[in-house]
């Protein structure tokens, strides 16, 4: 059978997913999600001509010739704390207190720094005084923070498809909006199978091996942002994998591991024909090459390798994208760079994804593999920071040689 390009693959497994219907939540409960709309700006930021100091407003040309020798000196006329209006017009010759984020009262162009005074006193409850020293000359609009400066009515802040940062939390809520339309997350049912699995925390008996994937793959999917229909693990038995993929029924996806395999014991590939279709199986790529993408009673299936960076990298190259599909964020950005080979490496034709580390040096990025590349050697996935990616047909690069690297950290 001839092996499908990871990239007809990929393109065939995108074309079955579109984006989620929206909903909406609190902004509180928003981080991570996913904006389904994009969010425009129904006020100016700042909403009013600020001051951006403590100190006092005035008139610039007052003070246009102060100094430590001559300072100008003011009447205080009024005091103007955050959150109150001013009480009054400054006139010219007067000055009002002022605090950081306060409303500039009318007639006011400039604010001195209080370091720039002879108020010393900054003790809170400290009265105001009735005249002030100013040492140095103000500017026109120094130290003043004028309404629109950050952001204009009608202003575009947020893109549909913005997964939401703190930072974005901070900015909504500046410009007071108290609930956010999102995608729903996508609910994707997870399987692992296979005999020889225990549980962490239990005993192994001979022949077996921990439950690894579950946990990989359970970490990715809800990094992704994805609510999880845990489907347990299936053993070895066409009846336990068909009652495990029963549970699956309200699921965007149904993503399982292991048993998509030519093993005389691997019976989702076979359970998925029987009662759903497949579309491929297997893939030019190295490690991860048994995928599996079908349906199942019209659910999209998704099915990596067994080996645990099979399928991890499987999941990358293509539930990521799915989910970011699904998530109304596009095709998967992926976070390359060009690096330069430390050591000569092998490939066998496929398309290969290979566990390295990137490091920096002399203003070059160079990149050298992380240990053994078997797809059952974790350690080395533990210690890459990115996935060098070989082309198919390319079974070698000599050192210094430019390789494509996928950065797995931001």
């Amino acid at each position: 059978m001839t092996l499908l390009p990871v990239n007809d693959a990929l393109d065939r497994i995108l074309k079955s997913f579109s984006p989620l219907e929206k909903t909406t939540i609190s902004l509180d409960e928003s981080v991570g999600r996913v904006l389904a709309e994009d969010i425009f700006s129904k006020t100016d930021l700042p909403l009013f001509d600020n001051s951006s100091m403590d100190g006092f407003a005035l008139q610039a040309s007052d003070v246009n010739s102060a100094c430590d020798a001559t300072p100008s000196i003011l009447p205080v006329v009024d005091d103007i704390p955050a959150g109150k209006m001013p009480n009054k017009e400054l006139g010219a010759g007067e000055a009002a207190r002022i605090m950081t984020g306060a409303p500039l009262p009318a007639g006011a162009d400039a604010v001195v720094p209080v370091e720039e005074t002879d108020f010393n006193n900054r003790a809170p409850g400290t009265p105001l005084p009735s005249k002030v020293k100013i040492y140095k000359a103000a500017q026109h609009g120094a130290n003043i923070r004028k309404r629109g400066d950050d952001i204009q009515h009608g202003q575009s802040i947020l893109p549909r498809g913005q997964r939401l940062r703190a930072q974005d939390l901070g900015m909504l809520a500046m410009l007071g909006i108290a609930e956010v339309p999102v995608y729903r997350k996508p609910r994707v049912a997870l399987l692992s199978s296979g005999d020889e699995l225990t549980p962490i925390g239990e005993t192994l008996a001979k022949g077996q091996v921990y439950d690894v994937n579950s946990y990989t793959l359970r970490a990715m999917l809800k990094s992704a942002g994805c609510e999880i229909i845990p489907l347990g693990v299936a053993k070895d038995t066409p009846e336990s994998v068909r009652a495990a993929l029963s549970k699956a029924k309200d699921a965007d996806l149904i993503l399982s591991s292991a048993g998509v395999s030519m093993g005389a014991f691997d019976f989702i590939k076979t359970i998925i024909e029987e009662d759903g279709n497949l579309n491929f199986w297997r893939i030019n790529m190295r490690p991860g090459k048994p995928l599996t993408f079908g349906q199942y009673h019209g659910i999209p299936f998704i099915g990596l390798a067994g080996n645990p960076v099979s399928a991890f990298v499987g999941f990358m190259v293509f539930v990521q994208p799915v989910i970011r599909q699904m998530l109304g964020r596009g095709t998967q950005a992926k976070n390359h760079a060009r690096v330069r080979l430390s050591d000569p490496i092998k490939s066998d034709g496929r398309e290969s994804y290979l566990r390295a580390f990137v490091y920096r040096e002399n203003g070059q990025q160079y990149a050298k593999l992380t240990g053994h590349q078997g797809s059952g050697n974790l350690f080395s996935m533990v210690q890459a920071n990115a996935l060098l990616i070989i082309p198919a047909g390319v079974k070698s690069l000599k050192k210094g040689a430019e390789a494509e690297a996928w950065l797995l950290e931001e």
